[in-house]
């Protein structure tokens, strides 16, 4: 086991902050993830974390999937102390990191997520898993389908795991995006041109799998939540050019307060 003192950093934030459906909460406390083919159980006590995993293991894969060598300090002192709502959702949610997650489990999970809720959007996740994944551990887990594995799917297969309009999506992805991991040399622009001329990606899905899957931090994801977080404290116009190379990680303020915070991030 593995144990860290670590700021900014707070899983019980990151597992509600609509990027991750695979980290889930077992008690006060106590979670277990599911990533990088493996199963990974944490402890959080304030700033105490516990990862039960090998040194090496840690540096290899827990370091960089949570970004921890990144400063998120830094983004947080970016804030102006004008900015009174900002300053309040960063203050909220200064635990949440930008996961440096797998592109293709991003790209299906986010074609899911349309129209739908987290927990709707973790069952379905989870549906397919179990269903199309291979078991990893001990704990009757199952890891992420592969691309192969859902290209072996029937239409009516994956619409049977609660998919609905979206299991087109899933199906032609499966069969049309190959290796996602070729994708990671193009520059932001050829990325997000490259994701919207999938099936059912369009610029917001785009810039989540960007954000999430690809780790373009500049990249600024634009649902309901912020979209209203925009309208009512910004008059429709976010500047964007003050956080330039890094939107995405504001962007995360914003959305998990404008979901989690005080009268949804309407308190003043």
């Amino acid at each position: 086991m593995i144990e860290r003192t670590l700021t900014q950093l707070n899983l019980a934030q990151i597992a509600d902050s609509g990027q991750c459906f695979r980290l889930l909460q077992r008690g006060p406390g106590r979670f277990r993830l599911i990533a990088a083919g493996r199963v990974l159980d944490l402890a959080q006590e304030g700033r105490r974390v516990s990862f039960h995993c090998t040194e090496e293991e840690f540096q290899t894969i827990w370091v960089p999937y949570f970004d921890l060598d990144t400063d998120y300090g830094a983004f947080l002192r970016s804030i102006p102390a004008d900015d009174v709502f900002l300053t309040q959702a960063a203050r909220f949610g200064e635990g949440v990191r930008i996961l440096r997650q797998d592109p293709w489990e991003m790209l299906i999970t986010f074609l899911i997520s349309q129209q739908k809720q987290i927990p709707a959007i973790r069952g379905c996740v989870e549906t397919l898993s179990r269903r199309y994944g291979t078991p990893i551990g001990e704990t009757g887990e199952y890891a992420f389908p592969s691309p192969e594995a859902l290209a072996s799917c029937s239409l009516e297969e994956l619409r049977s795991c609660a998919l609905g309009y979206r299991a087109p999506y899933l199906y032609a992805a499966a069969r049309s995006a190959g290796d996602l991991s070729q994708w990671s040399s193009l520059s932001d622009q050829d990325l997000l041109d490259h994701l919207t001329g999938l099936s059912g990606v369009g610029p917001k899905v785009a810039n989540c799998i960007m954000l999430f899957g690809f780790h373009r931090i500049a990249a600024f994801p634009r649902d309901v939540w912020i979209n209203r977080v925009i309208d009512r404290h910004y008059g429709g116009n976010f500047p964007l050019e003050r956080y330039d190379g890094f939107a995405g990680v504001i962007q995360q303020y914003l959305f998990y307060y404008a979901r989690s915070g005080p009268k949804g991030g309407d308190a003043e």
